[in-house]
């Protein structure tokens, strides 16, 4: 299970299973949060726990909305605001937030969530390589 908390440890995540790979998204909140998501549903494989605070992207019809730590600001998750056909609600998590030896080696996929809102190839990267 990786772990994840903000600076001041009031809230944190939890991700249990294989987190696959990570995705780098470039889209105008992902490039200046500098996060690196891992992906599933709420309440399945991710929990989110302690007080959070949301930031939705769009005033209408937002599909979206950042989870973070209302007293250290650190971003810890995003939450869709649409359920999928099936009830269920994705989720990702800042794997920033784990300590690092913990996600290290997991690969990055790239999205360019700014202009073509698609997948990038893989370029060999892993999440050691996005620390710096």
């Amino acid at each position: 299970m990786l772990t994840g908390t903000c600076h001041c440890g009031a809230a944190h995540w939890t991700l249990e299973g294989d987190p696959g790979s990570i995705t780098a998204c470039n889209c105008t909140l992902c490039r200046r949060y500098g996060a690196l998501w891992a992906y599933d549903y709420e309440g399945e494989r991710i929990k989110v726990t302690g007080p959070v605070q949301s930031y939705k992207r769009a005033k209408d019809n937002p599909v979206l909305e950042m989870l973070f730590c209302p007293t250290c600001a650190c971003v810890l998750a995003w939450r869709g605001l649409i359920c999928e056909p099936e009830g269920r609600t994705r989720i990702a998590v800042n794997v920033r937030l784990a300590p690092p030896d913990a996600v290290a080696d997991l690969p990055i996929d790239h999205f360019d969530g700014l202009d073509k809102f698609d997948d990038l190839p893989r370029d060999g990267r892993c999440v050691k390589d996005m620390w710096f």
